[in-house]
């Protein structure tokens, strides 16, 4: 399934850059491929990432987990902005 992400971040795109793609072998360990990632033209303070996952339980799992948690707020990330789309179709 592939997933749209977006959320407001507030120390700058390229700090949440290194912190995310620092963060891959967690993301392996669960089973979620980037696709894509980035922000509106203009928008440095929301960031777009497009994943694919097995399951959306497994992504859960992962982001329920402390260490992952932490990472994402040590990037930046409000977790409460935070949302999910999930798409339909496609390959």
């Amino acid at each position: 399934m592939k997933i749209i992400t977006s959320a407001k971040i507030s120390k700058g795109f390229q700090h949440w850059k290194k912190m995310f793609e620092e963060n891959e072998p967690m993301r392996n360990k669960y089973g979620v491929k980037v696709l894509a990632y980035g922000h509106p033209q203009g928008n440095v303070e929301e960031i777009y990432t497009v994943i694919e996952t097995e399951s959306m339980d497994k992504m859960q799992e992962m982001l329920k987990q402390p260490e992952m948690t932490k990472l994402r707020t040590d990037a930046g990330v409000d977790l409460d902005t935070q949302k999910f789309i999930i798409l339909e179709g496609g390959n």
